[in-house]
């Protein structure tokens, strides 16, 4: 398990060595350079808001917000506005009605890395820009295929690799949203159950934005024996994020996190690991470090982290979870 571990953390690319590989990639932020560019972007979040959207362990500040968010707003409010603009010119070329289509921004990165409690905060920030835009949050839980199918196929430990997904049903989604369907179901992943929710659906109606969180929203790769399909979710993202860390610190959250959930939901009866709320100290510890290392650390190095080149966007977050770098594509 420890040569697992070690051979796992040496293809796990750092940021440095990403940066030493591709030098002209990206254009480097630090934490202070980059809060200067918010210009004037309005702050309209509290403290108290912000308590409703964190994570279990997932801190995220007024100031992380004006210092990271308010600024990464700004940019996007800038790309949105410039597809817009491209969408009427193309309207117009085409003779037809200006139609304004749904702007998708992708959230991807590893397990525990805090892109759940990112997308959140971000949708908030979004929606109270001026022209109070509607913004939805769609996570890529939603299109894991049921516990059922994912036995039958002996993937219920990969649960999470690209293989464990209806890929058609969220490519049919992401195509259906962009052509302007008026109301679209996304099935409910319940984290309690472990399983997608029968007959329970998120409706989703013609949004202005939606982030879309999940961990292989950049792959290009197809399956094995999978000849379609020809186009990747990808193909229909219009901006992507990439929150990184280094994998000790991400290692560091999943555990605490799941000690925490060993505490609290997992002592519920009818919670999925309601088993690991019996075991001792170490034996939970154990149990988690093993999970993290056989399952959500093999998922990272060969499908989630290869990804993070193709991101336009690339957060670093040090160990107390602040992001201390941003980093701007170039090309």
């Amino acid at each position: 398990m420890d040569s697992m571990r070690e051979g796992s953390r040496a293809e796990c690319r750092s940021a440095e060595e990403l940066h030493q590989m591709f030098p002209h990639l990206y254009d480097k932020f630090s934490r202070e350079q980059w809060a200067k560019l918010r210009a004037n972007m309005p702050l309209d979040i509290s403290a108290e808001d912000l308590d409703a959207l964190r994570g279990l362990n997932d801190p995220v500040s007024v100031d992380e917000v004006e210092t990271i968010y308010l600024p990464l707003g700004r940019l996007l409010n800038i790309h949105i506005t410039t597809a817009n603009v491209l969408g009427r010119v193309k309207d117009s070329f085409l003779g037809r009605p200006s139609q304004r289509p749904t702007y998708i921004v992708a959230v991807t990165g590893s397990v525990a890395v805090g892109k759940s409690t990112f997308s959140r905060v971000l949708a908030e920030v979004l929606s109270r820009w001026a022209d109070h835009p509607v913004v939805e949050l769609v996570t890529t839980d939603g299109f894991l295929l049921p516990n059922k199918i994912l036995e039958e196929r002996g993937l219920m430990e990969r649960k999470g690799f690209p293989e464990s997904y209806d890929l058609r049903k969220m490519l049919d989604f992401m195509i259906a949203l962009r052509q302007g369907a008026a109301t679209l179901k996304v099935p409910v992943y319940s984290h309690h159950s472990y399983d997608i929710v029968p007959n329970e659906y998120l409706e989703i109606r013609r949004p202005e934005i939606l982030i879309l969180e999940g961990l292989n929203l950049l792959q290009l790769h197809l399956l094995a024996g999978m000849r379609t399909p020809k186009i990747f979710a990808s193909d229909l993202i219009d901006f992507s994020i990439y929150v990184d860390a280094e994998e000790a610190h991400i290692r560091q959250w999943y555990l605490e996190r799941f000690m925490l959930l060993r505490n609290t939901a997992f002592r519920n009866p009818r919670s999925f690991f309601h088993h690991i709320s019996e075991l001792g100290d170490a034996e939970a510890k154990a149990f988690a470090v093993d999970v993290w290392e056989r399952i959500n650390l093999v998922n990272l190095v060969r499908n989630v982290a290869p990804t993070r080149e193709r991101a336009q966007v690339v957060l670093q977050k040090g160990s107390e979870h602040q992001v201390q770098e941003v980093w701007l594509r170039r090309v």
